[in-house]
């Protein structure tokens, strides 16, 4: 059972993230244009679609939390390491601007997403700003991590965009021609990709070796999938006054997720069901409140739910293993560890 007071500390080490993060955050964002600086404030929840002053919040900041974390595992100076945790936040909220846009989800933290408010063209503009941005900060730091960082960080932004395209090709595919291991790889190179990435740039910082930088990575990698199943979970039967989502908008969109993977190829006669209603021939926006929920039904009803908060939980106990190669002290590693356990049991 998950000790309480592991959350706590996710939440305590969260909070002090964006403490620090986010100023820097803000005066990267500032020296945008106009125009893609009012969406980006208008994204991270600092401005109303007006321009004024909004007291919305950023995000949890599970990533760039998982870089400073990283660091401190390793006895480094965090300090040295915020302008790294701002460049993997900014790298995030880059592909979350994009991921709206072709997904075409309404809502994000409680609020519609920004190509509803400004258009399809400014959010995907200064979602391409947040990237440069992002690349700007680490190209701009004296730390002598930063040359191999900013290498790093490109790297895996061209492991999301594959994992998107994947994940967008999913979507065109009849539900019996999708299987659960291509599911998986795509999650890994969508999620796992930049929490491996935020973490082993915090080794980069801390003067770890390769063999540590990569060790971290693969702890990251596999919290992250453990993230993305969680989070998968959730965006079916997430409670939206939690969520700031539409609930089983996901399922709406007849969405490749993986509890609904898991539950298509489970040969059981609720998966018959569920392929019947993700092989409807309408549109995504056709499917009735009715349906959603008859279909978050037929998901749970084939074992989709089961099979995604298991495999979380073993992708869990893979990273703490991966963890343990990189940081053997216990205490060291607990603050990578009360991150690795939030994004497992979390709600929303």
């Amino acid at each position: 059972m998950t000790d309480p007071t592991d959350l706590t500390q996710a939440a305590e080490i969260m909070a002090a993230t964006r403490a620090c993060v986010d100023p820097e955050l803000r005066r990267a964002i500032e020296t945008l244009p106009g125009s893609m600086r009012r969406v980006a404030l208008y994204h991270f929840g600092w401005e109303h679609a007006d321009g004024t002053p909004a007291a919305g919040h950023a995000g949890k900041a599970i990533r760039p939390a998982l870089v400073l974390a990283a660091v401190r595992a390793l006895g480094g100076d965090t300090a040295c390491a915020v302008r790294a945790a701002a460049a993997v936040e900014l790298t995030h909220n880059f592909t979350l601007l994009h991921d709206d846009v072709m997904d075409r989800d309404t809502t994000r933290r409680h609020r519609p997403t920004a190509w509803t408010v400004f258009g399809d063209a400014d959010a995907i503009l200064a979602g391409d700003a947040l990237q440069a941005l992002a690349q700007r900060l680490l190209a701009e730091d004296p730390h002598p991590a930063a040359p191999a960082a900013a290498a790093r960080l490109a790297a895996c932004v061209l492991e999301l965009c594959a994992g998107q395209h994947a994940d967008c090709a999913l979507e065109h595919r009849g539900p019996d021609e999708v299987t659960l291991a291509e599911c998986l790889t795509t999650a890994e190179a969508k999620t796992g990709a930049l929490l491996g990435c935020a973490c082993a740039l915090g080794a980069l910082y801390a003067g770890a070796g390769r063999e540590v930088t990569e060790a971290l990575d693969g702890f990251g990698r596999q919290a992250g999938l453990a993230f993305q199943l969680i989070d998968d979970v959730i965006g079916i039967w997430g409670d939206p006054r939690r969520t700031g989502k539409t609930a089983g908008a996901d399922l709406a969109a007849r969405k490749k997720s993986l509890p609904v993977v898991a539950a298509l190829t489970s040969g059981t006669a609720a998966a018959a069901e569920l392929a019947r209603l993700y092989g409807y021939s309408g549109t995504p926006g056709e499917m009735t409140r009715a349906e959603v929920e008859r279909t978050a039904r037929a998901v749970e009803g084939a074992g989709g739910r089961d099979w995604a908060q298991l495999h979380a939980a073993d992708r869990m106990s893979r990273a703490v293993c991966e963890l343990a190669g990189a940081v053997p002290d216990p205490e060291a590693a607990g603050g990578l560890l009360a991150l690795a356990e939030f994004v497992t049991r979390r709600t929303h």
